[in-house]
Order: C-alpha cells, then structure tokens, then sequence
C-alpha cells in the first residue's frame, strides 16, 4: 500500500486496550454480569484480549460472543444465507451488562447492525461501546463508551487494525485510497 503512517504500534496499542479494560471495570463497578460481543472479525480477537486482561485483573472468566452482523447490514449488498449463525459461543445474555467491542468506528452503521443482531440471541440490561479507533464521520447518532484513540481522519483514508492473529503484527495504520 502506498502512504503507509503507522499511527499505534504494538506497545501502544496494548497500552489502548489495556486502559478500556480498566475503564470497563470502572464503570460496570466490576466484572459481575459482564459479557463481550465481539464484531467478526477483528472485533472478536480485540475482545477475547480484554477477556484475557480481565482474567488477570479481577480472577473471572469473562464470556465472548462473536457476533456475524452480515445480515444486518444495510449499507453493503450482500447475498446472505438466512441461516446463517449471528453468533457463536452463544450464552445467556439477558439482563446481562453488555460490551460490544470493534475495532473501528466510523460512519455507526456497523455498530447499528451490530444491535439489531444483538436483539437476536437476547435483552441485555445495558449495551457500552468499546473501539480501537474512534475516527469520526458519523452518518447515524452513535458513540463509543470506550475508545483507545481519537483519530480524526478524512473520507480518503483508510484505517487499518492489524492484529497478529490475523496479520502477524500488531498496530494501527493509516493509508490514503
């Protein structure tokens, strides 16, 4: 890719997540009732390490749902199978404390469809945001509970999370269209 900025290396990314883990717990005043949902697909790797960071921090096996939105879009024309899985690893979330991680927010719609998918396999008590990337340019009136960084970005842009499941390394990466 061309114009390649890397704007969170690994460290700082790990640093990120590690301050939205305490955030979480600070606001939900523990980890009692807590479940993540992570967005497929880089949401889920986002939320299974604050899974992992919460472990450490309060002794408790935080549940992870990876949540499929495909159908619920409505900005991308997809042929979608209506069978297929909204999630897996599916538990009981009714009058649970719920937080949907992602790894950028953008225009809000896929954190809209995420909601609509989420109605599917239950009713939580409370809904919290947490993002990677918070970089603007909301269409629909959404905002993150949580964010690791603000980065003001403009339409040409495209923000990239690396994860190393996936990429072999972690990071954040900015890269003109």
């Amino acid at each position: 890719m061309q114009n390649e900025k890397v704007v969170l290396n690994g460290m700082a990314m790990q640093r990120a997540l590690n301050r939205i883990t305490y955030e979480i717990i600070e606001k939900n005043k523990g980890v009692e009732n807590l479940v993540l949902i992570g967005i497929k697909t880089r949401g889920v790797f986002l939320a299974n390490r604050i899974a992992d960071r919460l472990k450490k921090l309060e002794n408790t096996d935080i549940p992870v749902i990876e949540l499929n939105i495909t159908k619920y879009r409505d900005d991308k024309k997809t042929s979608v199978n209506s069978s297929e899985q909204v999630a897996e690893n599916v538990v009981n979330i009714d009058n649970k404390n719920v937080v949907l991680v992602d790894d950028v927010l953008f225009t809000g719609r896929t954190v809209r469809a995420a909601l609509g998918a989420i109605n599917e396999i239950g009713r939580p008590k409370r809904i919290s945001l947490a993002v990677l990337v918070d970089r603007g340019h909301r269409e629909i009136p959404i905002r993150a509970d949580f964010v690791g960084k603000n980065l003001p970005s403009s339409k040409d842009e495209k923000i990239n999370v690396l994860v190393s499941e996936i990429d072999d390394r972690d990071g954040v990466e900015i890269t003109k269209e």
